[in-house]
């Protein structure tokens, strides 16, 4: 988060809690008496909304009041916010201690939004004020409210910063923000989230200029938001990676989370090899297994005897497990430097297996092929 200096707080006398149209004071009184043992976990605050609220307007109202009146900026850790923390962790220590960064705001925002049945997302981006881009990254929310894409900055709506002190002070002015109005200050890393027909390049933003040469682009972000929702997180993170790119990798901030991007795209698609790797090894193992059983036939002799199609039902059965396996491993993909050496053991050992599924394949062409007399003397030269 930027750290927003005494002009802020101009702003807040001019916008105080009351500057949207509509009255909000029966959704505000009520979350200002919510019992303190229903706050500590989002779930409980969830609850306490939906008990209480029936529209998607209210509810957005509940819980951006709640988090602005209830979360303090952290300013000693603004530099360190814990990106390694897992969402639960950032929300269970910001609702234990009442304080955080701007990603602990938008986590307990998105969680609490969700689970009052609200779609909500947390956009990443930079910001900008008196004409300077910040030296941090920032983090705010998208939530669609019947059917309308609308933002929300619940840290910029908390309070100020002046100098290394955090003032607590409540304002509407990023409450159900326009796109139009919150690309003046905050520009999303993917551009998907400007919520704009005609997005913003960085450069635009950074200077403050329209690029008059750029090509003209009619974006409708209401059809690429739903096509985004259908996406594996893989795909999520790589074309978001692509309009990351496309806007211009113009400062360090957008090329970190372009990097951040381009690194998840990697570890979703290397976790999705290692599913398929452990996928494999149980059908190549159940492949194993029934090879196995096969042989241990064979050296009973085929007893209890089998009619000849059942035979070789069993064995094409195991051979075509084994092909399976085969096609699968080498089409696995990508995977870690860690589990390299684990696929090409699969593919060492299924390919051990198959020479093993033709060496019984064989006999049993053989065998299949002769008589009694013949077939009985197979079995007398069987190792």
């Amino acid at each position: 988060m930027r750290i927003i200096l005494v002009f802020t707080m101009v702003l807040l006398f001019q916008f105080g809690f009351g500057q949207t149209s509509v009255n909000y004071s029966y959704v505000d009184n009520k979350m200002a008496t919510i019992p303190e043992n229903l706050t500590t976990t989002t779930s409980q605050i969830a609850d306490y909304i939906n008990s209480n609220f029936t529209s998607q307007d209210e509810k957005m109202r509940a819980v951006y009041y709640w988090i602005t009146s209830n979360i303090s900026y952290d300013v000693p850790n603004m530099y360190e916010p814990n990106n390694l923390d897992s969402p639960q962790v950032k929300i269970a220590n910001t609702l234990k201690t009442r304080k955080g960064v701007c990603i602990h705001y938008a986590e307990v925002f998105n969680d609490i939004a969700n689970k009052v049945g609200v779609k909500s997302y947390i956009i990443s981006g930079y910001t900008k004020q008196f004409d300077q881009v910040a030296s941090i990254s920032h983090a705010w929310n998208v939530s669609q409210i019947d059917g309308k894409w609308l933002l929300f900055d619940a840290t910029w709506g908390a309070g100020f910063i002046d100098g290394k002190k955090f003032t607590k002070k409540q304002n509407t002015t990023y409450f159900k923000r326009s796109p139009d109005r919150m690309i003046v200050n905050h520009m999303p890393f993917d551009y998907l989230w400007q919520l704009l027909n005609e997005p913003l390049t960085n450069n635009e933003f950074i200077s403050g200029k329209s690029d008059t040469v750029k090509p003209k682009m009619n974006f409708d972000y209401n059809a690429e938001i739903e096509k985004y929702e259908k996406l594996s997180d893989a795909d999520k993170a790589f074309e978001a990676s692509k309009r990351i790119e496309k806007n211009g990798l113009l400062n360090n901030l957008i090329s970190d989370y372009y990097n951040l991007k381009k690194k998840e795209f990697t570890v979703l698609i290397q976790n999705k090899s290692v599913e398929k790797l452990i996928a494999i090894t149980a059908d190549f193992n159940a492949a194993i297994s029934d090879l196995n059983d096969f042989i241990m036939f064979r050296n009973k002799r085929f007893k209890p005897t089998q009619s000849d199609e059942t035979l070789k039902r069993m064995m094409q059965d195991i051979r075509d497990k084994m092909n399976k396996c085969k096609d699968d491993v080498y089409n696995v993909g990508s995977v870690s430097p860690e589990n390299a050496s684990n696929l090409n053991s699969l593919k060492r050992a299924i390919l051990a297996g198959m020479e093993k599924t033709k060496e019984s394949e064989d006999f049993l062409k053989e065998y299949l092929s002769k008589g009694l007399l013949g077939r009985k003397m197979m079995f007398t030269n069987l190792k």
